[in-house]
């Protein structure tokens, strides 16, 4: 291996990657896609209503960069479901697990959220990384990678508030 492959090789392993669900996660339930744009499934429920509190607990570490792993880059694409987070979570944005050219793109809505995070954590050497998300199958052994929410609730949950703040702490501090 060549210097510059040793070099590749440490970056990978020092990065700090949180895959980021919206829907479930963010805010409560989910959103539909309208010709207004995107609203969410109940007239009640504020999209994004708590990226608040995930500014808030990401704001001590600030090496962690986000991948979107969210159902919205597939339907919207990766820079419209980049441009809907608010300012402060958009900056860390740095990817995301979908992108169009894969050869399995028009089945991916069908792989289980864990297997499309781990595919972009094997492929990118990942050893610090987590998942936030209200789907938690496909991760297998890696639990201690998981935030998993209940879609009713979101990061609105104090338990999911709790094991976050636990997680991040594990993974990154």
């Amino acid at each position: 291996m060549t210097a510059g492959g040793d070099s590749e090789e440490k970056m990978a392993l020092n990065r700090h990657v949180l895959f980021l669900d919206f829907d479930g996660v963010l805010h409560r339930l989910g959103a539909v896609r309208t010709r207004k744009g995107i609203t969410s499934d109940s007239p009640s429920i504020r999209l994004f209503e708590f990226a608040p509190i995930l500014i808030e607990r990401l704001a001590p570490y600030s090496s962690v960069e986000i991948v979107l792993s969210t159902s919205w880059v597939p339907h919207l694409g990766y820079q419209r479901a980049k441009q809907a987070l608010p300012v402060a979570l958009r900056e860390r944005v740095v990817g995301a697990t979908f992108h169009s050219k894969y050869f399995d793109a028009s089945t991916w809505g069908a792989k289980p959220r864990g297997a499309q995070v781990l595919r972009y954590v094997h492929t990118h050497r990942l050893v610090r990384w987590l998942a936030i998300d209200d789907e938690t199958c496909g991760f297998g052994e890696h639990w201690s990678h998981i935030v998993g929410c209940d879609e009713r609730l979101g990061l609105g949950d104090v338990k999911a508030q709790t094991l976050l703040c636990t997680r991040l702490a594990q993974q990154f501090g």
